[in-house]
């Protein structure tokens, strides 16, 4: 994770304690999205629970998580409003869960080729679905920040869960939008195609994120 070129704080946070990983994007003012995006990742240090489909075990995290924001946010002075997007993935032998709630995203490389594996709860996507903006206008849109639905706000939360299959050889990557609203897909997809290693894939397409504005926080 890197605080970018444009932010005080860092309020990113991750967790990764194989099988289980998690980015989370904190907002809100005065801090209250470092505590948001905090109090998301340690719902998931218990790991998950033993009844139910890896989907389901992965939900009932995030709606902890979610849950416990949203009393924070209403005990506590200057917490008004704060939440968090998640992304979660839980792998087994063959699959991988995802759960998913906001603009952060999770993506499978797979024999060169990039695959985005979730969909933005953003503005500016929903249009996109819509018809009413290409990915290009999408890309450069004013409100692109906006996002309709995070962890927080009310007390239960819509979390979309998908599993996938996975094979020997696949790469998952979990990010928050401080990478993706720097650098194009391609590009992430070339780094990944080119790096000797996970960690300075990490590290390289931490640099690029920097390199073009680094705006955000990215992780």
């Amino acid at each position: 994770t890197d605080t970018g070129r444009q932010r005080r704080g860092n309020e990113d946070s991750s967790f990764a304690r194989p099988p289980l990983f998690v980015v989370a994007d904190g907002m809100g003012g005065a801090q209250a999205g470092e505590v948001a995006s905090q109090i998301a990742v340690e719902a998931f240090q218990q790991g998950l629970s033993d009844s139910g489909s890896s989907e389901e075990r992965l939900s009932e995290r995030v709606q902890e998580a979610n849950r416990r924001i949203y009393d924070r946010s209403r005990s506590e002075f200057g917490r008004e409003g704060m939440g968090t997007t998640l992304t979660a993935a839980f792998l087994d032998d063959a699959h991988v869960a995802i759960a998913h709630v906001g603009d952060s995203r999770a993506y499978l490389f797979r024999d060169g080729s990039l695959r985005r594996l979730t969909r933005d709860h953003s503005l500016v996507d929903e249009l996109v679905r819509r018809g009413k903006l290409t990915e290009a206008q999408a890309a450069e849109h004013p409100q692109r920040s906006i996002i309709t639905r995070a962890l927080g706000p009310e007390p239960t939360v819509e979390v979309d869960t998908w599993t996938y299959p996975v094979r020997a050889g696949d790469v998952l990557l979990l990010c928050s939008d401080g990478l993706t609203s720097m650098i194009p897909e391609d590009r992430i997809e070339q780094i990944l195609s080119s790096s000797p290693a996970l960690d300075s894939a990490a590290d390289q397409l931490i640099d690029d994120a920097n390199e073009a504005g680094g705006r955000d926080n990215i992780t």
